[in-house]
């Protein structure tokens, strides 16, 4: 992390509002890292997701059969409820379609808030486009009713017939409660878990606010305390904006249906020699001789006779593979393959990833 040297007179004796604007010109001043808001959430402060089951009607002779012997029979007890008794047997309707609907309940949100819903047949309907979601509860893990859904079904861009989204079509009735505001103490946990990240945050944060404010309990989790003069509304609003020198995993991302890869460039290949089928590869730090190899860039040298990749003794880099596996004609999948060989030998330590 880097940091401007900066020398100013500040008078503190006017009281804490100027401490806090000079903390936050400190703040404001760390110009490289990730900030903590992005790295770190707040335990307890969190989203949840809520399901409901309903039905969608006036669809025109698209819904579900009458075979669908859950959806006759929700349409009867939608209809009891109502004081109308009818067996389920002796519905024929084809205009009517079950559904489940998901929506996710954001930290702090209140009654009356909107929310977005998706909406997804679960019986033979053949489209619920242009139906009608009646009234419909949904609940969270606990069992207890968080919204209430209703509204016009669309499809939006999805060429799936089936499943659809209503903008604002849910409404808080009850809240999850999370008194933030009178708490001392809270506790951050990182996205990543990582030993030197903790210890980096714990810190950054000493620094910032005074020694004793953080301190990491593992390699994930950071206690921190609000200090006296500050609301944790006011403190938990700096802390996301500190930057911190954060440590990124390697990771090598591969999506297998279209064959793009992406990766740091400077992630090290250590040298190995691979064989998939009738093709066998080595990666190398020797140097070739120019009249035998052909120039592939300006690291890396590729030998169409013997697949040998080498990058006269500097660190082959995985970039440099790809585009000499790339030059080889080497197929997506046969690529794939020979990467995660290299990863299962220990040739290429970053993680992974496979879409």
């Amino acid at each position: 992390m880097e940091y401007f040297l900066l020398v100013l007179l500040v008078d503190f004796s006017q009281g804490w509002i100027l401490k806090k604007l000079f903390l936050c010109f400190l703040i404001g001043c760390m110009c490289y890292g990730e900030k903590i808001g992005d790295i770190a959430n707040v335990v307890g402060v969190r989203d949840n997701q809520l399901i409901g089951y309903g039905l969608v009607i006036g669809l025109n002779g698209t819904g579900d059969k009458t075979s669908s012997k859950f959806t006759m029979q929700s349409i009867a007890n939608m209809l009891e409820s109502m004081n109308v008794k009818v067996s389920p047997e002796d519905i024929k309707s084809k205009n009517v379609a079950a559904v489940m609907i998901t929506t996710t309940l954001p930290a702090f949100a209140r009654q009356g808030d909107k929310l977005d819903i998706q909406i997804a047949s679960i019986g033979d309907a053949k489209s619920i486009e242009g139906g009608t979601l009646i009234m419909t509860s949904l609940s969270a893990v606990d069992g207890n009713i968080y919204a209430v859904a209703q509204g016009n079904v669309v499809l939006g861009n999805s060429q799936n017939a089936l499943s659809g989204i209503i903008s604002n079509g849910a409404t808080v009735e009850k809240e999850v409660n999370y008194d933030i505001y009178n708490k001392n103490g809270l506790i951050l946990s990182l996205k990543q878990t990582n030993f030197q990240n903790a210890i980096k945050v714990q810190n950054i944060l000493n620094k910032t606010f005074g020694e004793g404010i953080a301190k990491a309990i593992d390699p994930r989790t950071i206690k921190i305390l609000v200090p006296q003069n500050l609301s944790t509304i006011e403190f938990l609003a700096l802390v996301q904006e500190v930057n911190v020198d954060y440590s990124n995993r390697d990771k090598i991302v591969i999506d297998e249906k279209s064959g793009t890869i992406v990766a740091g460039v400077d992630i090290v290949v250590h040298p190995v020699v691979v064989s998939s089928g009738d093709l066998t590869i080595k990666v190398t730090k020797e140097f070739l001789e120019e009249k035998d190899s052909q120039k592939l860039d300006n690291e890396t040298l590729l030998n169409p006779n013997y697949n040998l990749i080498s990058s006269n003794g500097r660190p082959t880099t995985i970039s440099s593979v790809v585009r000499a596996l790339q030059k080889m004609g080497i197929k997506p999948k046969t690529m794939i393959s020979i990467l995660s060989a290299m990863k299962q030998s220990g040739a290429i330590s970053a993680e992974i990833e496979v879409l």
